[in-house]
């Protein structure tokens, strides 16, 4: 996703600089990405443009045989400076991150505000972030993830009201909803769990080596863990547009129909049910089957509850 904007951010500048266009073959020689993917980008880039988002607003791409044009950059093709309070948001965004433990490199944390203030052309305002995660203990497990050490631990799991001894090897720190998470496999489950750290009774680091990668056979994880969420496709009529506007979304690309085909990740499949279902006809699910069939058995309860209230 990372990639994909910065490419998305660098395609209208470089057509901009080559108004007798560019063939798609050799756009995509450029970025080093598929022909398929720039055709994507390019669709991407027509729903974007400046606040109103009417006509003469959008970003205005034109196809000459091959070749593609930009008509109107909407802004993108010179250096954008970043507003006040434009600033600001980001600078408590970043605050939030170093707040945050495991989540974030703290020094590329302290880089990328030092670069946010040249941006801006002045310091933004100093913004004191407090409380973000409320365990006072998720530092020391930070630090234990950092040490490469397993821990032997005494865990209260809340569900089951039962108290039990694992050895664990620590992968990393995630936080949820105000609270913080020692990620890790547990030797005792066979697989990865994740321990809330308020939860923890009791922590003792042991000498041998952590070694969840080798262990599970997975690659290196990632802070924000998006490449484990459920993805969603989805068809959306016009009714729904607000939801690529709210929403991150991996793919969007439009049909014959004029609907939009969106996919994106969820929570889980069951906020995406209640997601869909709140889009009411605007939205049908393509995938996968299983959200798709919750769907259909949710609104025939609903449909048959109202028949016998009737």
């Amino acid at each position: 996703m990372t990639n994909r904007l910065a490419r998305l951010l660098n395609l209208v500048p470089y057509l901009v600089a080559r108004p007798e266009g560019v063939p798609i073959a050799e756009i995509a020689s450029d970025f080093d990405v598929s022909a398929a993917q720039i055709q994507a980008d390019l669709t991407m880039l027509w729903m974007c443009g400046l606040p109103g988002y009417g006509p003469g607003d959008l970003i205005d791409i034109a196809f000459d045989a091959d070749a593609v044009r930009v008509l109107f950059a909407a802004g993108m093709d010179r250096p954008v400076r970043l507003a006040a309070h434009e600033a600001l948001a980001l600078s408590v965004a970043l605050r939030v991150l170093d707040d945050t433990p495991g989540v974030g490199d703290r020094a590329a944390i302290a880089s990328a505000l030092d670069k946010l203030a040249a941006a801006a052309g002045e310091a933004p305002a100093d913004v004191t972030v407090r409380d973000t995660v409320a365990d006072p203990g998720a530092e020391r497990y930070a630090a234990l993830v950092a040490s490469g050490h397993a821990a032997r631990i005494t865990y209260y799991s809340a569900s089951r009201d039962t108290t039990s001894e694992r050895v664990v090897d620590p992968i990393e720190i995630v936080a949820s909803d105000g609270h913080a998470y020692l990620r890790a496999w547990c030797r005792t489950a066979g697989e990865i769990r994740q321990f809330r750290i308020d939860r923890i009774d009791g922590c003792a680091e042991l000498d041998e080596p952590s070694e969840p990668l080798r262990l599970t056979n997975q690659p290196a994880p990632t802070a924000f863990l998006e490449s484990e969420l459920p993805r969603i496709e989805l068809l959306l009529g016009p009714g729904a547009k607000g939801v690529t506007d709210t929403y991150p979304c991996e793919a969007v690309t439009g049909e014959p129909d004029g609907r939009r085909r969106v996919t994106m990740r969820v929570r889980d499949l069951d906020w995406a049910r209640r997601f869909v279902l709140g889009l009411g006809g605007e939205a049908e699910v393509v995938a996968p089957a299983e959200l798709r069939d919750s769907v259909r058995q949710t609104a025939r309860a609903a449909l048959a509850r109202y028949a016998a209230a009737a």
